[in-house]
């Protein structure tokens, strides 16, 4: 039997199959039938109709973008620090900001829930603060170190022939450091935002009973309302792929960052 270098694609074909052809098939299926099987619109126009439903929806962009400024505005200045420094311990430090990612996601949260506790007294009081606090402590890593790789990569040589030119800092960074990190920040922003909309886990160990995309997803399957909840899933998924192919058509009409800005 000839062997081809395209045998090595057999393993990958099998696994997107089997695990992501296959429930993608299915979830389309529940999402456009009925109990009957019956295909049906109407799990679609139900979710544009309920308030409860596009309610959830405003909630959970609002939450990702709130958390995901929050985020940028801590991450940036830490990864512009690092990323244009020339200390020995980047990496150290780096890693830092990293080793936390290694500890259990519930334990940090619930120490975190303490420390909060400890503060407020009374979580209830500040639901939304809270949620954005922990999404952000849980998230923030994922927008360091995108940035911070995209500025240690930049020449520093063009910042300098900038202020050559007459630039002064602020002026150099807006004009030649914060154009060219735009690929950074979109990677970034996107490694925030998206999973933000469905991390409902912080919320219900926050003691945040609003439902995000994630909570009121899993309450649909949870009464057994498979059809429902696959339509739902199927709306964010398709929210995730339209900000996805933008932010990489970005990226590809300008890899420098320029355009965007």
């Amino acid at each position: 039997m000839h062997f081809s270098r395209k045998n090595l694609g057999i393993p990958y074909a099998v696994f997107l199959t089997v695990f992501v052809i296959a429930p993608l098939l299915v979830l389309l299926f529940y999402a456009f039938t009925n109990g009957q099987g019956q295909f049906t619109m109407q799990n679609l126009t139900g979710f544009f109709t309920d308030p409860n439903a596009l309610g959830t929806l405003f909630y959970s962009l609002l939450i990702a973008a709130v958390t995901t400024l929050v985020c940028l505005l801590l991450a940036y200045p830490v990864a512009y620090i690092l990323g244009t420094s020339r200390l020995k311990s980047r990496s150290v430090i780096i890693m830092l900001f990293v080793m936390p990612m290694w500890i259990n996601f519930s334990l940090r949260i619930t120490a975190l829930k303490e420390v909060l506790t400890l503060i407020e007294g009374n979580l209830a009081r500040y639901p939304f603060t809270n949620a954005v606090i922990g999404i952000t402590y849980d998230f923030l890593p994922f927008m360091i170190l995108p940035i911070y790789t995209t500025l240690e990569k930049l020449d520093g040589a063009l910042r300098e022939a900038a202020m050559d030119l007459g630039a002064d800092p602020v002026r150099t960074f807006l004009q030649v450091t914060l154009p060219l990190s735009v690929p950074g920040i979109i990677s970034g922003v996107s490694m925030v935002f998206l999973p933000a909309m469905t991390n409902y886990v912080v919320l219900d160990m926050l003691y945040n009973s609003t439902y995000i995309m994630g909570s009121l997803i899993g309450s649909y399957f949870s009464a057994y309302n498979w059809h429902g909840g696959s339509m739902i899933a199927l709306i964010l998924l398709v929210i995730i792929c339209l900000f996805t192919l933008l932010t990489s058509e970005d990226g590809e009409e300008n890899p420098r960052g320029g355009a965007l800005l």
